[in-house]
């Protein structure tokens, strides 16, 4: 089985870090940070007041950002894992639009925590229903673009998308999640 897994959100944790460097800048910003637990919004600048989303995005859009996201807890492992029971695991991220830290910066990351054998799998697109597969693990809530996909998307539970339908995963029961599914494990 192909397995497309996303990186932010999924496997490196962009929601603290952007919490914990809007934090440290707390002096010159009169509203304290969104806590990842109170996101409500997939695109995290919407979260916070209009007047401050600039602001916001001048943090991860930052030389550092990408390449210093910390995993999530077991992603690491799962990955591994998946590979070792013979599926195909590619992850499948796509870039910001203001890209020029970041594209760089997320072949770093994954050269860091999963080494260079990881950096061949991986598709950086900004269309994800371009790219053939059988599941796709992301935690945007509606995945769309030019295609209809090959791929289910299997959402990564995040507080942002429990409003999103269909199968939920986190990286504690990913293995029951594709086992539900006949020829998925």
């Amino acid at each position: 089985m192909l397995i497309l897994v996303d990186q932010d959100g999924v496997l490196a944790d962009f929601e603290h870090r952007l919490y914990q460097t809007w934090q440290q800048a707390t002096p010159t910003h009169e509203h304290p940070g969104v806590a990842p637990h109170e996101r409500r919004h997939f695109y995290a600048k919407d979260d916070y007041p209009e007047h401050l989303r600039d602001a916001v995005q001048r943090i991860y859009t930052a030389p550092g950002f990408f390449r210093n996201l910390p995993p999530i807890d077991g992603a690491l492992d799962a990955l591994q894992a998946m590979l070792a029971r013979g599926h195909d695991v590619r992850i499948c991220t796509s870039p910001l639009t203001l890209y020029q830290n970041c594209v760089g910066e997320k072949y770093e990351w994954v050269d860091r925590h999963l080494g260079a054998e990881w950096v061949a799998r991986m598709v950086v697109t900004k269309d994800k229903t371009l790219v053939h597969g059988d599941i796709l693990i992301d935690d945007k809530p509606h995945v769309t673009g030019a295609r209809t996909p090959t791929w289910q998307h299997v959402v990564y539970n995040q507080p942002y998308n429990q409003q999103a339908p269909g199968l939920r995963l986190h990286w504690g029961n990913w293995q029951e999640i594709l086992g539900t599914h006949p020829g998925w494990d």
